[in-house]
């Protein structure tokens, strides 16, 4: 989904570099932004200098597309469902960005996002638990949407083939589901959670991205890291009768 051409660069300010294990910058940092828009807190931005391939889960511009920017938009708590589109639009125009995007949505404070990397691989996550539930609930456990708690924005620095980048989202996932089975969280994450696997184009592409393969096992750790520590950040209560599972 391609969004209008915006007018109104922000003031910004930065996350933790991204960088390559040698040393070269191989990351887009994204930047903590705040546009003037109604229901919009702050936002993380991911522009990139060239396009990239990207899988995603993200309410807007989600799917398996090409972009050049993505937003995780924080959002007040009683923002609703029909109006994304157009908070999109308006979240994109001003803070002038160019071309296609995705866009996810949260009312967790994204300016306290979660970074991890390993090996190569960056995540960045926005964590909130309030409304924990497992994937497998009763038929009668399903709610509207509502701003996802837990975005994740998975940045692999090597081509991906498109059943790879599959792959990377269930290893992203399994290892957020991890992480709260460790902290005791009573779910698998929230009704609303979404994901975005980003690569470059280019050859050679990685065939596989399962927790076993040498790219999917850095993105794991990496998905774990940042999701405990936003688990840790926001302490949610404990459920003793899950206490079983925990490691």
């Amino acid at each position: 989904m391609v969004l209008p051409t915006a007018r109104h660069r922000r003031s910004c300010q930065n996350l933790p570099r991204h960088r390559h294990p040698n040393g070269s910058p191989s990351m887009v940092t994204p930047t903590i932004e705040t546009p003037v828009v109604s229901d919009t807190r702050h936002v993380i931005v991911w522009r990139f200098p060239e396009p990239v391939f990207i899988l995603s889960s993200a309410p807007v511009g989600g799917g398996l597309s090409v972009v050049n920017w993505i937003c995780n938009v924080g959002v007040t708590s009683t923002f609703c469902d029909p109006g994304i589109d157009h908070h999109a639009h308006q979240v994109a125009d001003a803070l002038d960005l160019d071309g296609g995007g995705a866009t996810f949505f949260t009312a967790a404070d994204v300016r306290l996002a979660q970074h991890a990397t390993v090996g190569g691989v960056a995540v960045d996550a926005t964590v909130g638990v309030t409304r924990a539930t497992w994937a497998a609930d009763t038929e009668e456990a399903w709610v509207p949407w509502s701003p996802g708690t837990i975005n994740m924005v998975v940045q692999v620095p090597v081509p991906l083939e498109p059943s790879a980048a599959v792959n990377a989202v269930i290893t992203a996932t399994e290892a957020k589901v991890q992480a709260f089975i460790e902290a005791g969280v009573p779910g698998t994450g929230t009704a609303t959670d979404a994901v975005a696997i980003c690569w470059p184009p280019g050859p050679d592409s990685a065939p596989y991205g399962g927790p076993r393969s040498p790219w999917g096992a850095r993105l794991a750790r990496a998905a774990h890291a940042a999701v405990a520590a936003g688990l840790s950040e926001s302490r949610p209560e404990r459920a003793v009768s899950f206490g079983e599972f925990q490691k």
